[in-house]
């Protein structure tokens, strides 16, 4: 198995910083565009429930894929289980929980409560749907495949926010760090079952 380049010991302070940096990333474009990236999140029990069952598709998603064996998803497999499973094979999954809920809040709060509006302030709910995804996916882009994914799964996330006619960010919040929270389990699960 390759050498990860994450210091295990460090990984989870490191990855919670840099995700949790995001917030403020996004308050502060936020401040500057005008825009308050917190003005469509609320509690609703809604919302929670949109949240809980709009994961199981993603997951199931998540799960085929890991089924498939062509060289481009093999490759995507490889490299998360080389770099995060390193990292998360020794977190309990409180930390994984913790991690996950972070990655879940931030990056809903910065592509789709600040980049989502700001682009449709502009260009319609379309562009801003579109466009904050296209960004989504480039930011995740591991591999161009990943990237494509990334940026069909936060078109999900996009139209996640809008689920039963109120736009309201914690559903999206929600369904991310619970997909994060499960696929880092079966990462870490992965790594694990290939180093013994």
């Amino acid at each position: 198995m390759a050498k990860s380049s994450f210091d295990s010991s460090r990984f989870f302070t490191t990855a919670c910083n840099f995700e949790g940096s995001l917030i403020l990333v996004a308050a502060l474009l936020g401040w500057f565009a005008g825009i308050n990236p917190f003005a469509d999140l609320y509690f609703s029990e809604q919302a929670l429930f949109y949240g809980i069952v709009g994961t199981v598709p993603l997951f199931i998603f998540f799960f085929a894929l890991e089924q498939i064996n062509i060289p481009s998803i093999r490759k995507i497999r490889s490299l998360l289980v080389d770099t995060l499973g390193s990292g998360l094979k020794t977190c309990h999954w409180t930390d994984i929980f913790f991690l996950a809920a972070i990655a879940g809040f931030s990056e809903e709060l910065l592509f789709r409560g600040l980049i989502q509006p700001w682009i449709e302030a502009s260009w319609g709910i379309a562009a801003g749907l579109i466009g904050s995804n296209i960004i989504f996916g480039l930011v995740h882009a591991v591999t161009p495949l990943y990237a494509l994914l990334a940026t069909l799964i936060g078109i999900y996330l996009g139209l996640a926010m809008d689920f039963g006619g109120e736009r309201n960010l914690m559903t999206p919040m929600i369904i991310h760090g619970l997909y994060d929270f499960l696929a880092f389990l079966m990462i870490m699960k992965s790594f694990r079952r290939g180093s013994e």
